[in-house]
């Protein structure tokens, strides 16, 4: 709805200035889909503000990133993202695209994207010819490197208490007792009523599944960080994982009950199909499940940020005006954010055990003995 109202507004003030007179230089707006998508997809830089110096020249408060290339005809190169100036020069045959680059250049944004690395022609124009490869350690592999030393440093630091007898002959107390609850927390409200007996296997996994999704999902919250776990192709790497997972956990009931589920003979061939299907939907539901909610998240943030300059735009006293409200309303939903941080880690760890328990069930029951059917 935010969203919505963002674009509405935009629309409108840009019709109004474009309808005064033709002598009058439209005033430019703020441009919140660029500040949206700039936030919520990958790039070569942490960005943590933009400002202008009185004589009107930008300033950029970031840090470069390694860029990592490779070009069938030009080789490797690496090189720090700060050579590109924020996209403003290119460097060694190659230029980073911005959205203003972009709609300079007219190029097809269904081939080209903004923070999209290309080669460049001594003349500064972009060479199809020349394939490239871009491995950068952009933000969201920097900073998914940075959470998995996080958690294995505080995993660490733990187990090196428990070793030193603290918390066995003695109360937990500290990291230690935050970590102990919810170790507890799901060893015993997800992995034992959905793993049974079998619990023990599966503990490692879930418990590193729940620690890295939730430590990326608060790190992500950080300004100025990268919003992995908006990442599509993140969420699906973790649903591939967990669904290999499930997979290896499937028995011969399982299948059986897949191709010829226990229905009558004229009903088999329209419901094989679907459950055939609803072994791909499983994970797809993991993947969808965690990014939808994760971006939504950020994007109505920026958009309630957004309001204060685009009605700034308008007026001066108006934006000021509308701030107290629009920050409000930010850090309402910037709390609601923490909580859906620990939410989401927990859904994704929780329907990971649900699957895999169902993929362990025996003749019509499951690893526990019970008939009850496990709502989803």
């Amino acid at each position: 709805m935010k969203c919505l109202l963002v674009a509405v507004f935009s629309l409108f003030f840009t019709t109004v200035f474009a309808q005064e007179g033709e002598a009058k230089e439209p005033k430019k707006l703020f441009d919140a889909n660029e500040v949206i998508f700039g936030h919520i997809m990958d790039a070569h830089e942490f960005h943590f503000l933009s400002y202008k110096d009185g004589n009107g020249k930008d300033h950029h408060a970031t840090i470069p990133l390694p860029v990592i290339l490779y070009s069938p005809q030009k080789g490797f190169s690496a090189f720090m993202s700060s050579k590109f100036h924020h996209g403003h020069e290119n460097y060694n045959g190659y230029t980073l695209l911005t959205n203003e680059k972009i709609e300079e250049l007219k190029l097809d944004r269904k081939k080209y994207n903004a923070s999209q690395i290309v080669a460049v022609n001594d003349k500064g124009e972009i060479d199809n010819n020349v394939k490239v490869y871009d491995i950068s350690l952009t933000r969201n592999v920097v900073q998914m490197i940075l959470a998995l030393t996080l958690l294995v440093w505080i995993m660490l630091s733990v187990a090196k208490r428990y070793k030193k007898g603290e918390g066995i002959n003695s109360a937990p107390t500290g990291m230690q007792n935050v970590m102990e609850t919810v170790i507890n927390f799901i060893k015993e409200d997800v992995a034992k009523p959905n793993l049974g007996h079998k619990y023990q296997k599966y503990l490692p996994y879930l418990l590193t599944v729940f620690f890295f999704i939730l430590i990326n999902n608060i790190v992500g919250l950080i300004p100025g960080t990268a919003n992995v776990t908006g990442n599509i192709a993140f969420t699906m790497i973790l649903a591939l994982i967990s669904f290999i997972v499930i997979l290896f956990s499937t028995n011969k009931h399982y299948w059986g009950h897949i191709f010829n589920p226990p229905v009558p003979m004229g009903i088999k061939p329209i419901l094989v199909p679907v459950e055939i299907l609803g072994v791909f939907t499983k994970p797809f539901a993991l993947m969808i499940r965690l990014f939808a909610n994760m971006v939504a998240g950020h994007i109505l943030i920026i958009c309630l940020v957004s309001l204060i300059f685009i009605f700034g735009a308008l007026n001066t006293f108006v934006g000021w005006g509308f701030s107290p409200l629009s920050i409000a309303f930010t850090i309402f939903i910037y709390f609601i954010e923490i909580l859906v941080a620990f939410l989401q880690a927990y859904i994704f760890t929780f329907l990971t055990a649900v699957f895999i328990g169902q993929a362990m069930e025996g003749s019509h029951s499951d690893v526990n003995g019970h008939t009850d059917e496990v709502m989803i």
